[in-house]
């Protein structure tokens, strides 16, 4: 017999995005393969707390259907531009949870987050709501934190690289790295 009831483990993984990079693509294949995940769920800041110039949501929203297409069981949720206020972590999985009762929710972090936690709001609630899976980040060790699975790449270095001209091979996806040239994304640093 069916059970309508079962519960579903669903990662959610938020950010800038600002552009998605290929560290971002293999912490979401990482966290679908090593940790207890049915589904990731990746979530673009709509409008950042700490007052980060973003490209618009449309336009990075754009290049994460593009950098996680090529995963199974990773979907990129508007979420946070369907609830049109500044991007708080908290209300962005209260929502999901009030929308999705079945889902038992996982935050999905890089290492570095763990260095600033005090800067989140509610990052106690935060935690209760969605126990992290925290993925070493090179360069962010943190006594807490795992080894380091995800490479040192970084997407204000990208976008610096980009408004230089310089961007070195194997940091975005092929797929974001064409749709970014179509647009003319990036030509000022950020």
């Amino acid at each position: 017999m069916y059970n309508r009831s079962a519960v579903v483990t669903v990662g959610f993984f938020g950010g800038s995005f600002n552009p998605p990079h290929v560290a971002h693509v293999l912490a979401a294949a990482y966290a679908l393969s090593a940790h207890a995940l049915d589904r990731l769920v990746v979530v673009p800041c709509y409008d950042h707390p700490l007052g980060k110039h973003l490209a618009p949501f449309v336009e990075r929203a754009a290049m994460c259907e593009r950098a996680f297409g090529v995963l199974r069981g990773v979907e990129v949720s508007p979420i946070e531009q369907e609830l049109g206020a500044t991007s708080r972590t908290l209300y962005t999985l209260q929502a999901l949870k009030e929308r999705n009762p079945d889902w038992s929710l996982r935050l999905v972090i890089g290492s570095d987050i763990l260095h600033e936690t005090d800067k989140w709001f509610r990052w106690d609630e935060i935690v209760k709501l969605a126990p992290p899976i925290v993925l070493g980040r090179a360069g962010h060790d943190h006594p807490d934190g795992p080894l380091a699975v995800l490479p040192p790449v970084a997407s204000r270095d990208i976008r610096a690289a980009l408004a230089r001209g310089d961007l070195r091979p194997g940091l975005l996806p092929l797929s974001v790295e064409r749709y970014i040239a179509e647009r003319g994304l990036y030509r000022d640093a950020t």
